[in-house]
């Protein structure tokens, strides 16, 4: 029996942000165990929805794990807008575009990759494998039955990816567009990576318990006719006063996208939901759910089926003392 006659499914794993001890874990939880560095199930496979760093404190735990997994060929990854900053703050701008680097090292910016920077600080050549890793991520997959992006699945965005890069991966001539709003791989990286935002009135705030002021709402991509604000809203801020009755306009209703019931089952990450893991629509599950916040680090254990189960869900607890900064720990993947 060969090795992919044997595959029985795939486990979908949500937003690590450098939760990289709670993510050892979790593979443990679902059967896979370490073997030559490399954490390995017989029968399954991972497939990691971005996301896996800034913010949390065992970052290059997190990257290590998931690169050997997916060099090995035991796991696939999308990439998140996390991977995509990283790679724009650090490329520097090609000469004549008036600015020193792809994303401006601006205070929230700076604040953004910060933790990743500082883990990274005594490993440069680390992290510059981890980049040029970066670089061969796809922006989403579509194999056996599912579909995984990070953000939104918007099919003729995908279509127009497919046509310019085939195998869904940046190159560096697209990596410097993306950077250019109003051109095709800005809208492209936008709309796989970061969603719809629908900006909030003049003076409304959305102050977050990450810490940042937010000026927009994140906006979802399965109501089959929305008319509100509330209908599309998808993060754990309420919207302030009664924004959630305000009419959505003809212009907001024509940007957003919109996956329908019929649909294969579509995996997604970046949301940083809160509470018990829940599907939002009966083909579509979140798997972010604020793990780098001591939320859940969460899986979902797909076997082909078309209609996801709730009771597929695993996670574990991220708990507080993962913030500690680290000391070598006790998992050696060398």
């Amino acid at each position: 029996m060969n090795h992919r006659a044997r595959l029985e499914g795939y486990d979908l794993i949500g937003d690590v942000h450098g939760c990289g001890a709670t993510l050892a874990a979790l593979l443990e939880k679902l059967g896979y165990h370490q073997r030559g560095g490399v954490y390995r199930h017989p029968r399954r496979r991972v497939i990691f929805l971005g996301d896996l760093v800034d913010r949390g404190p065992r970052i290059r735990l997190a990257v290590q794990i998931a690169r050997r997994m997916v060099e090995e060929g035991e796991a696939h990854i999308v990439m998140g807008n996390h991977e995509y900053n990283a790679l724009t703050y650090c490329h520097r701008a090609p000469a004549g575009l008036g600015r020193d680097w792809l994303r401006a090292h601006t205070p929230r910016n700076n604040r953004l990759i910060r933790e990743t920077l500082d883990q990274y600080r005594d490993h440069p050549q680390e992290w510059d494998e981890a980049l040029a890793w970066f670089m061969e991520i796809p922006l989403c997959l579509e194999r056996d039955g599912l579909r995984v992006v990070h953000a939104c699945w918007d099919q003729p965005l995908i279509d127009e990816l497919r046509k310019r890069r085939p195998d869904g991966c940046l190159d560096e001539a697209f990596l410097v567009e993306s950077t250019a709003p109003g051109t095709s791989a800005f809208r492209i990286l936008d709309r796989l990576t970061r969603g719809t935002q629908i900006p909030l009135p003049l003076g409304v705030e959305i102050h977050s318990g990450d810490g940042f002021t937010r000026r927009s709402f994140r906006a979802h991509f399965w109501a089959r006719h929305p008319e509100t604000w509330g209908d599309v809203v998808f993060q754990p801020d309420n919207l302030p006063g009664d924004l959630e009755q305000r009419p959505l306009t003809e212009k907001q209703r024509a940007r957003l996208s919109h996956y329908g019931a019929e649909e294969p089952p579509l995996f997604i990450g970046h949301y940083w939901c809160e509470g018990v893991p829940a599907l939002p629509a009966p083909n579509i599950a979140c798997l972010d759910y604020s793990a780098v916040k001591f939320g859940r680090l969460v899986a979902y254990r797909w076997s082909g089926e078309r209609r996801l189960d709730a009771d597929r869900f695993v996670w574990l607890r991220v708990p507080r003392e993962e913030r500690v900064r680290p000391q070598p720990w006790e998992i050696d993947l060398d």
